[in-house]
């Protein structure tokens, strides 16, 4: 019976340190089977949306930011995670004990959030912050993106605070004050102007770049810059209709510093042109050559002279999702050269901030379908007798004359006989 209760409690322990296990994955809305990019993706996003500064009316802010801080550092590290998804809270507690961290064990969560986006932790609206400069990076989309919506990535070359000295520069990570300037970044220098007269002038510290701080050992990462740069993956979602030329803004996601505080990411999205072969087209479909014009797109389709005159004819044309959208005439349907065809409903998506949901049915476009009628260069000679035969017989009949019908000269005046009847008059 003691056996038994003991197996029981064994169990009941166990599920409740699962259960706490999962606490750290939901504060950041993952699940146990994240990858590293997915949980630095995710507190990217949610330690910028929980930010006290961005939320100076909202008390909850605070704890929603030091738990977002909280599950990244757990989840962050291989082996604290590993720790943390086998025994949960509590041991992984009892492991930064261990290796004295104190019964917190935390790091504070400004510094963390410096780390990936500089500004000592803060949003740029602290008084005499520095912001860095917005970049702005151009993304070619294809044309089928822009009608079915995609999500997508691309990489830029960015700027990132080292990770590997947190910022400082050096290998130790400790910054001593600048014993030139005694942590001011400035120094007093004295210069002569003439015999008797000295000024004095405050300079940039050259020692500490005007910094104040310095170090003794050098980063091995950045060599002491603080920052390096390296390729960065960023997620980009196109959504449906969205127009050629849209801006996006990644909020505090351009070139990161100690020094200041990140500015914005701006991506401008550039239809793609197209290409019959490729990933941009699969499935080969007509639509990747559609020319776009705000909401609505443009076709030009080829006819043959019979088509044209006699009709009987059909086409398929593939759109940029695959569905069909069929064109064709019935037998004697005469189609112009150069006529254009509204075929309503078949042109892009019109993009709202809803997309296609409860609250919003998408709306489309038109599809314009211009007709080019192509003549053959040269016929049989027993076809061209056979036409020429029928169109005299049915021009007798109802044929019209439209050199005659344009009230033109029957034949043709030189311009010397017009100006000698021109003479005989004045005569």
């Amino acid at each position: 019976m003691r056996l038994l209760r003991t197996i029981v409690l064994s169990l009941l322990t166990l599920a409740q340190l699962a259960l706490c296990a999962e606490d750290y994955y939901k504060v950041l809305g993952l699940n146990k089977q994240a990858t590293e990019k997915q949980i630095k993706s995710a507190y990217r996003q949610l330690s910028k949306r929980y930010h006290p500064d961005k939320n100076p009316n909202d008390p909850t802010a605070h704890d929603k930011f030091v738990q977002v801080s909280e599950a990244y550092e757990a989840l962050s590290d291989a082996e604290s995670r590993q720790i943390y998804d086998q025994y949960g809270h509590e041991g992984l507690q009892q492991h930064k004990q261990q290796r004295g961290g104190g019964g917190g064990g935390h790091h504070d969560p400004f510094d963390l959030f410096s780390r990936f986006f500089g500004g000592g932790g803060h949003f740029g609206n602290q008084p005499g912050q520095r912001r860095g400069h917005n970049v702005e990076i151009k993304v070619t989309v294809p044309l089928r993106d822009f009608y079915n919506g995609a999500t997508t990535e691309f990489q830029w070359n960015k700027q990132e605070i080292c990770e590997e000295c947190e910022g400082t520069g050096a290998a130790d990570r400790v910054v001593h004050a600048c014993p030139v300037c005694n942590g001011r970044g400035v120094r007093t220098v004295r210069q002569q102007l003439a015999p008797g007269m000295i000024t004095q002038v405050q300079m940039q510290c050259d020692a500490c770049g005007g910094r104040g701080k310095s170090i003794k050992h050098r980063c091995p990462v950045c060599e002491g810059q603080r920052v390096v740069r390296k390729p960065t993956t960023v997620t980009l979602t196109v959504q449906r209709g969205m127009a050629d030329g849209t801006r996006i803004a990644y909020e505090n996601e351009a070139d990161a510093s100690p020094d200041y505080v990140a500015g914005d990411l701006i991506v401008t999205l550039v239809e793609k042109e197209p290409s019959l072969e490729g990933e941009d087209n699969p499935d080969r479909v007509d639509g990747v050559f559609f020319r776009r014009k705000g909401d609505d797109l443009f076709w030009r389709e080829v006819l043959s002279l019979r088509e044209a005159l006699l009709g009987d004819w059909t086409r398929n044309l593939t759109h940029l999702d695959g569905h069909i959208v069929r064109l064709g005439r019935k037998r004697g349907e005469v189609v112009q050269p150069n006529h254009v065809e509204t075929v309503p409903g078949e042109g892009m998506p019109k993009w709202h901030e809803d997309g296609d949901s409860v609250y919003h049915k998408t709306e489309f476009g038109n599809l314009y379908v211009e007709y080019v009628v192509v003549l053959p260069d040269q016929m049989d000679s027993g076809m061209e007798k056979e036409l020429w035969a029928l169109f005299q017989k049915w021009r007798a009949k109802k044929g019209v004359d439209l050199h005659k019908d344009s009230g033109r000269p029957e034949k043709p005046v030189m311009h010397d006989e017009h100006e000698h009847e021109h003479e005989h008059e004045e005569l």
